[in-house]
């Protein structure tokens, strides 16, 4: 299966392709043993996904937990390795990098991790942590080296210049995570894996680090893949929206495509469980919920994982996996049906 192909936000990033193209990948883990002398029995996270991200692009990625989204960023980040397929990183293959190659790679590939609480050291100080990345890559010979570009990442996130001598505990949860994203500037990389960078905040700080995102993304030319389970905020910071369900990508379009007139059944599901802030609208929509088991990610059924539970479901959708193809300009999904 060829990766979906769509237009990208502007003209520049169409002459210049694809910034990521991932390309049919599989990822595996060992699962538990049957018995104490058997070989741990494979666990498949990833089923031949396919995307691309364009330059200056945010593709937002969705899914309920298991479904495989931070999967996804690990193995695009090379934290984790592929079963099988590809991922180029502007036109390079990457997929078997290792060693040195792989450590220049990554300063070009950054992560903001999902908990800002769990991903700073609580002994280190906001200069060394920051300043680390450049340490590590040789950029500087010691934290107070790098003190004036430090100070000036900090103020690009909206932390005063002081912050920099202080320790994690004493930030809020918002401001940690702004600390996390100067981390991920530091070796101005070209992209980011934002991994549920607000669902660990207070809902009155989440939209704030959105909209930081979204002014660094404009700013410094950033391409992203944003990681969320909320699909308010995904709609907010996405110029595409891909949809994950056990493993498999269902469902990729232009964001007002995918929320205004979505294609597969399960997207149309998740939808319908997204909250109207109108009392009156709210109380007149249907909420779609689909019956049956979810599926095991160490026992995938043949054919449409969502099969058991899909109402339009056929013989068909249980003996053969619906393939993701162009079903309307730009908009792609795997469905028999629709």
């Amino acid at each position: 299966m060829s990766a979906p192909m769509t237009l990208p936000p502007d003209e520049t990033a169409a002459a210049t392709g694809p910034i990521l193209s991932v390309q049919n990948i599989s990822v595996s883990y060992d699962g538990g043993r049957s018995g104490f002398w058997a070989h741990a029995s494979p666990v498949k996270a990833l089923d031949g996904i396919s995307f691309d991200i364009f330059p200056g692009e945010t593709l937002g990625l969705v899914g309920e937990s298991g479904s495989g989204k931070s999967t996804t960023g690990r193995a695009i980040l090379r934290r984790i390795g592929v079963t099988s397929g590809r991922i180029l990183f502007k036109g390079r293959d990457i997929t078997t990098v290792t060693g040195e190659e792989l450590r220049q790679l990554r300063r070009h590939m950054q992560i903001v991790f999902q908990d800002p609480y769990a991903s700073l050291n609580p002994r280190m100080s906001v200069l060394d942590t920051v300043a680390e990345p450049l340490i590590v890559h040789g950029l500087v010979a010691s934290a107070e080296e790098a003190r004036e570009e430090i100070s000036e990442l900090l103020r690009i996130v909206g932390l005063p210049r002081d912050a920099q001598d202080r320790f994690p505990h004493a930030f809020s949860g918002g401001q940690r995570q702004r600390i996390g994203i100067a981390r991920a500037l530091a070796l101005k990389p070209d992209f980011i894996v934002a991994d549920e960078p607000v669902s660990a905040l207070d809902v009155s700080v989440r939209a704030q680090v959105v909209n930081l995102l979204q002014d660094l993304q404009r700013d410094l030319g950033l391409t992203l893949l944003f990681i969320a389970h909320d699909l308010s905020v995904v709609r907010h910071i996405s110029h595409r929206v891909a949809i994950l369900y056990s493993g498999r990508l269902v469902e990729i379009a232009e964001r007002e495509a995918l929320y205004d007139t979505p294609i597969h059944p399960y997207t149309e599901a998740l939808l319908s469980a997204v909250p109207v802030p109108d009392p009156k609208i709210q109380k007149g929509r249907k909420r779609l919920v689909y019956r049956g088991e979810i599926v095991d990610a160490g026992h995938w059924p043949s054919g449409c994982h969502l099969h058991g539970r899909c109402p339009h479901a056929t013989e068909k959708c249980s003996i053969e996996p619906p393939p993701l193809v162009e079903k309307r300009p730009g908009h792609w999904a795997a469905c028999w049906h629709r």
